[in-house]
């Protein structure tokens, strides 16, 4: 999906912060300023999200997971969502601790769930008492509400993809200890170093995030069709049937009809 300047400008993404609020290092992607805010320039927008989104669908077609996270409260709702549509894990509440660095424990916090499912299922959750089957929805709950969204992911994800840098600092270092690669819409008042694919836009708001988003997941789901595709070729060659070439065998000789010498 080509990215317009237009539909950019229209979603409001080149907002950036006040200027007093600025990060200098967001420098080369600043147009302008115009009544004490800065003006981001929507050309470079463009090309990264371009950039981003190349880079996103190699790692989809991988098959490898793209974590999404955005726990402000004007992307929880998009994030979820356009995540959900391509079937990828997202984080909309609280960053849990360790998430990344200490993934074994988090594992085990969801395996909970599963068990919890399955005593459900089995009916060994009504042999408990009613004070214990209470505390045990409880933990479901809290359990779901948290990493209900990465239940599905069984090992550490390919990428992270982050609304606002500032706000989601810790899971931007456990990302950066495990050399996992960081996409992330940065506004003005961010430092772009500290990610590996950059996406100069407004992060506050729900339009702009929108818009980068919709374009985001786009580029995944095309790498997820890529796969889908090379996986089904595989599987159609293997069942075609193999045809060996059968050797040609000489045609037997006919024995010549018997001479009347022959016959007495």
């Amino acid at each position: 999906m080509a990215v317009e300047v237009k539909e950019l400008l229209e979603a409001g993404v080149h907002f950036g912060h006040l200027t007093r609020k600025w990060d200098p290092n967001m420098a080369p992607y600043v147009y302008m300023e115009r009544n004490g805010i800065h003006i981001i320039n929507l050309y470079k927008t463009a090309a990264k999200i371009d950039e981003a989104g190349a880079a996103l669908a190699k790692i989809a077609a991988s098959g490898r997971k793209i974590l999404f996270v955005a726990t402000k409260k004007q992307a929880k709702d998009i994030v979820a969502e356009k995540a959900g549509e391509i079937n990828m894990p997202y984080i909309t509440e609280r960053w849990p601790g360790g998430m990344l660095t200490n993934f074994v424990t988090i594992r085990k916090a969801v395996k909970k769930m599963a068990t919890i499912d399955r005593m459900k299922k089995d009916g060994t959750f009504m042999t408990l008492s009613k004070k214990e089957r209470l505390q045990v929805d409880r933990l479901r709950a809290k359990l779901e509400k948290n990493l209900g969204s990465i239940s599905d992911m069984t090992r550490l994800p390919g990428a992270l993809f982050v609304v606002d840098i500032k706000r989601e600092h810790i899971a931007i270092k456990e990302a950066q200890k495990l050399n996992i690669p960081i996409f992330a819409m940065v506004d003005t008042n961010s430092d772009p170093r500290q990610v590996d694919f950059v996406i100069p836009a407004n992060d506050d708001a729900s339009k702009s995030i929108d818009k980068i988003l919709t374009h985001v997941t786009a580029a995944v789901s095309e790498g997820l069709a890529a796969r889908k595709a090379e996986k089904e070729a595989t599987a159609s060659a293997k069942e075609a049937p193999k045809k060996e070439a059968t050797p040609k065998t000489a045609p037997k000789a006919q024995a010549a009809p018997a001479t009347a010498e022959e016959e007495e």
